[in-house]
């Protein structure tokens, strides 16, 4: 399966605002997250084997973390008409069957995904009290098919270092996943550069 990078985004960039619907059509935007302690965007979806491989053990952290004051959202930027298995309806689905708490918004015209510089699924945006951004990176070192284990252990290690107002971790990999379905022509500079 090809895999795609995340662009590793400068530290201290500001969080891009953003108003997006939820699979219901309710429209959440940056601003509803403005009491978290930390801000855990991501973006997701539901047919990329590298998202199914963590969505678990994704799904627990996010409430682990939830319940310490961070605040969480997921983004599906992916084009729907010609990968329908991230629809809206099936999003919902998503949610129900893996019991994320957290929002799950659809990007239905991309534009959010290229003001965060978003790249692949899953790509995460961990920024801090301030809204800068503090880790992008991976989730931990497991693949699908590599047998290392989900922990999260990249991200964990992210979460509890922002909570305790420490530096950003000094070594980011980036996360690795299949590349955001692009509408055709839509592809931002920085993944056809």
């Amino acid at each position: 399966m090809a895999q795609t990078p995340s662009t590793m985004t400068p530290l201290g960039t500001p969080a891009p605002d953003f108003e997006l619907p939820n699979p219901d059509g309710r429209i959440i935007s940056l601003s509803d997250f403005k009491d978290g302690e930390a801000l855990l965007v991501m973006f997701i979806c539901n047919h990329c084997p590298f998202v199914k491989h963590l969505r678990d053990e994704l799904a627990r952290m996010a409430r682990e973390y939830q319940s310490r004051g961070v605040a969480v959202v997921a983004i599906n930027s992916n084009d729907v008409e010609n990968y329908p298995d991230d629809s809206p309806e099936k999003m919902a689905e998503e949610v129900e069957n893996v019991g994320y708490t957290f929002p799950y918004l659809f990007d239905e015209s991309q534009e959010v995904a290229k003001a965060y510089g978003a790249a692949c699924t899953p790509d995460f945006f961990l920024f801090d009290r301030d809204r800068k951004l503090y880790y992008r990176g991976q989730f931990d070192n497991s693949r699908p098919g590599n047998d290392e284990p989900v922990s999260g252990r990249d991200l964990r290690a992210a979460l509890d270092a922002v909570l305790a107002d420490e530096d950003p971790p000094k070594d980011q990999l980036p996360s690795i996943g299949c590349n955001i379905k692009w509408k055709p022509g839509n592809e931002p500079e920085y993944v056809t550069a």
